[in-house]
């Protein structure tokens, strides 16, 4: 993966946000005057989560609330990957802080507690699994077919951003480009800026910021032995309905091949940790989160990931490929969220087209996904 900062150039990517009952919300705005435990405000987030409810106002009520117990690192990453929105993960971050000097949660009853899924699998199990994962991840690129498809980017800015934050974010613009993906080589070309048709002019020109490699490196780059990625089992979860593995992962700097580049001119390689969830019985990779260990004195910081991987039709076969991503970085107190979203894939022939009819007036979002149900193994 490569990041540029806000200043140099584009294409990146921001998740999409869940909308609807606000009703339900409104329900529980008063409680925000009120202290709450951890697992009053685990079981909030959940239940917002499941109905959609507004990120902006779910961080209000989060923003306004009081904990009576230490809110940890662990929760905040356990309510990420439920799903919770950008602005709602910022304010939950500065819980995190603010709780800090209190006491943690008593231990639930072992009667209590509900499992997340199936047993712990084995030690064996567990090795098989990141083994099978990595020989799909090495083979990745030559497995794709030549094919078109159209790469949807969003984004916006927050000129005045503080780390652990909601944010102010303006939308900047959207970029909608065309992906040629032949002989296994992508190519772009820039389709439209906002609602202007382009011709002859690149992405690059444009300005903002930049992340690559959601395609294919960043999968080789985790799991290729040469980079020596320590992983560690976490949990069972779900990604779309779908029941996978989580692991955290950690790539040491002197394996990583991880560019963080400010301007022309500074250039670092950083590690990376993360987590990549791993679907159950096929073994690939329907999610992975990635965060860059920056040296604090380089002006690019806070740069935090994740992609999402689900199958496409092309030409009448099921093929895993890149269905969404989000970046945040901040450069100086300039912060960027963007997002990005892989659209309209079509089998590449020398006749094959896209036109100004493939692109939708608005982003899609989460329910209106056009993958397909995972291939049975």
């Amino acid at each position: 993966m490569q990041y540029l900062s806000a200043r140099v150039m584009t294409r990146v990517c921001l998740l999409t946000i869940f909308l609807a009952s606000f009703a339900a919300l409104t329900r529980q705005t008063a409680l925000a005057q009120q202290t709450w435990t951890v697992a009053k405000l685990m079981d909030f987030m959940r239940s917002s989560i499941e109905l959609k409810n507004p990120d902006k106002d779910v961080a209000g009520i989060v923003s306004g609330i009081r904990l009576s117990e230490k809110f940890t690192l662990a929760d905040l990453q356990e309510l990420q990957n439920a799903g919770v929105g950008p602005k709602s993960l910022a304010a939950l971050s500065a819980l995190v802080t603010k709780s800090a000097a209190l006491s943690a949660p008593a231990p639930k009853p072992s009667a209590m507690a509900k499992p997340a899924g199936p047993p712990d699998p084995s030690e064996a199990e567990k090795r098989e699994v990141l083994q099978q994962t990595r020989d799909w991840a090495l083979d990745y690129v030559k497995s794709l077919p030549d094919f078109l498809c159209l790469e949807d980017t969003n984004r916006s800015v927050d000129r005045h951003f503080q780390p652990g934050g909601e944010g102010n974010w303006t939308p900047q613009d959207r970029l909608i480009e065309k992906l040629t993906f032949f002989d296994h080589k992508e190519n772009y070309e820039l389709f439209m800026h906002n609602d202007t048709a382009v011709v002859n002019k690149t992405s690059d020109s444009l300005g903002g910021a930049r992340s690559t490699g959601e395609w294919a490196s960043l999968l080789s780059e985790i799991f290729e032995p040469a980079t020596h990625t320590g992983f560690r089992w976490v949990a069972w979860k779900t990604v779309r309905g779908k029941l996978v593995y989580e692991y955290s992962y950690l790539v040491e700097r002197q394996d990583s091949r991880e560019t963080i580049a400010h301007g022309d001119q500074e250039k670092i390689i950083a590690g990376f940790h993360g987590s990549v969830f791993i679907q159950k019985g096929q073994n690939v990779v329907l999610r992975v989160t990635v965060t860059p260990d920056i040296p604090p004195n380089f002006p690019v910081q806070d740069v935090d990931q994740t992609v999402d991987y689900d199958y496409q039709d092309i030409g009448g076969q099921q093929f895993l490929l890149p269905l969404k991503s989000v970046v945040q970085m901040r450069d100086g107190s300039l912060g960027t969220l963007n997002e990005i979203r892989w659209r309209s894939y079509r089998k590449y022939s020398a006749d094959t087209t896209l036109t100004f009819d493939d692109v939708d007036t608005a982003a899609p979002s989460d329910d209106q996904k056009n993958a397909s149900p995972s291939p049975k193994k």
